[in-house]
């Protein structure tokens, strides 16, 4: 099976067993998802695929073929010398503790704004907004939309402010 991951074909033989986590961790090497709760709970291991935010715990690798996969190290420069401008925010604001759940955190957040733009509504959008029309991004907004990203060490109004400081 080949993934694009971060840019790149990655062409490998995998148990039909293997989550798209366990692939990237211990195949790729690319360690920035995290495996937290193996359930699809805790968000730790947010990609996204093809654009859209997802728990690589719960995706079978072999279900991605020929997908493209993004990582928290894809979102910087492809010269590795500027930081997406959410990692800037996450550092500006402090939107991290001890950081174990930052790069789930960052990945949903670049998902989350991509789905509001798209017009995707969540639980706290208007019931009267106008369909397939960007949703604006407030507080609640956010709060609600990264709910399925735990930070166990309570960095959420960080994290909020530093999305909140991109999305201006």
């Amino acid at each position: 099976m080949t993934l694009n991951v971060n840019g790149t074909p990655r062409t490998l033989v995998v148990d039909n067993r293997s989550s798209l986590l366990d692939v990237l961790r211990e195949r790729l090497g690319l360690i920035g998802a995290k495996k937290g709760c193996d359930h699809g709970q805790c968000g730790s291991c947010t990609v996204l695929v093809e654009g859209r935010r997802a728990n690589a715990c719960l995706l079978p690798a072999v279900a991605q073929d020929g997908y493209d996969i993004t990582t928290v190290e894809g979102l910087a420069a492809a010269d590795g010398e500027r930081l997406h401008p959410l990692q800037r925010a996450f550092l500006d604001r402090d939107g991290f503790q001890c950081g174990y759940c930052t790069p789930g955190q960052l990945c949903s957040a670049v998902g989350m704004i991509a789905e509001a733009e798209a017009g995707h509504p969540s639980d706290a959008t208007d019931p009267g907004h106008p369909a397939k029309t960007p949703v604006a991004l407030t507080a609640a907004e956010i709060r609600t939309r990264l709910s399925g990203n735990i930070c166990r060490c309570g960095a959420y109004p960080n994290i909020v402010a530093a999305v909140e400081d991109v999305i201006e």
